[in-house]
């Protein structure tokens, strides 16, 4: 399912840079292919330890992927924010992203 956006946001819209844009759909391409193997794994009846170490590894595959895209908004969205003083309304909107983190 698509992402919609508000028509604020739209507005504000900036997106990866293209170096970190390919990195990132390989990141995102080597998840897929984790997910497809536990899937497998599943499927052949592999022992269940097996399988939650590897649904581990997608999680954390996830979560550093996540990371990056923080990152990469931080210096680029939020920081472009800031400059043009709507840096209030980016840091708390940032926050809320941070804390689907959390856990």
């Amino acid at each position: 399912m698509p992402a919609t956006r508000s028509p604020d946001k739209a507005k504000h819209q900036h997106s990866v840079e293209r170096a970190n844009k390919a990195e990132l759909a390989k990141r995102l391409n080597r998840i897929e292919g984790q997910v497809r193997g536990i899937a497998r794994m599943l499927a052949e009846d592999r022992y269940c330890p097996d399988i939650l170490t590897q649904i581990a590894a997608v999680r954390s595959a996830m979560d550093a992927l996540a990371l990056q895209l923080l990152e990469d908004h931080s210096h680029g969205c939020l920081q472009d924010a800031i400059r043009s003083g709507k840096g209030t309304k980016a840091v708390a909107e940032l926050m809320d992203v941070i804390k689907r983190f959390a856990r």
